[in-house]
């Protein structure tokens, strides 16, 4: 740090200090990033919606160019838009979470430990099928009295409920890397025997 640091600068005001640094590493994130990154870091923790102002804001640059860069990120998938009374609201798309938990997934288990999974939470929502003669968590819940929602049968339908969501995620983990495997991700499944580079971000 050098002596015009703010961050070296000593205070008896520990709230100017807090301001003062988080000043510095704000100052320092633009400085270190494009509005481009900085649009697409602040929409991927976006789950409400937002308009383009209130992201542009978030992401240290102007609605104008926020809401040029959250429109190239729609057209791809990344971002979700609803429209307000005339105001276009953004949020990051489902399918754009559902993508990076499967990434994650990948990154974390290999495919045969995800398939291995993949069969276990099958058989454990099949087991809860015959068991409760119901096909769903949904069907399950409307049999549901309301005194048993804290029971044993309620917290069965948290994890049911959990179960699918995980098969859900499982399952798209696994279509990636059979994706990937194939070339379908990059273009290498061509008729040019992989020899054109295609490659497209995912």
């Amino acid at each position: 740090m050098t002596e015009d640091d703010p961050l070296d600068r000593p205070r008896g005001d520990g709230a100017s200090d807090f301001r003062d640094v988080n000043e510095a590493v704000e100052e320092e994130w633009v400085d270190e990033t494009t509005p481009f990154e900085r649009v697409y870091g602040v929409v991927r923790r976006t789950y409400d919606d937002e308009s383009a102002d209130e992201i542009a804001e978030r992401a240290r640059t102007s609605p104008t160019t926020a809401r040029k860069h959250l429109r190239t990120l729609a057209d791809a998938g990344e971002v979700a838009t609803t429209e307000d009374g005339g105001t276009t609201l953004y949020r990051r798309s489902e399918t754009a979470i559902v993508t990076e938990h499967a990434q994650s997934l990948l990154e974390d288990r290999s495919t045969e430990e995800i398939s291995a999974g993949i069969a276990d939470m099958k058989a454990t929502i099949r087991e809860w099928r015959e068991a409760y003669g119901v096909d769903s968590p949904e069907e399950f819940a409307r049999e549901l009295a309301v005194a048993d929602a804290d029971s044993e049968r309620g917290s069965v339908l948290t994890e049911w409920q959990t179960t699918r969501r995980n098969l859900a995620l499982a399952q798209a983990a696994l279509a990636i890397a059979d994706a990937r495997r194939d070339g379908h991700l990059t273009g290498r499944d061509d008729e040019d025997g992989g020899q054109r580079d295609s490659s497209l971000p995912v």
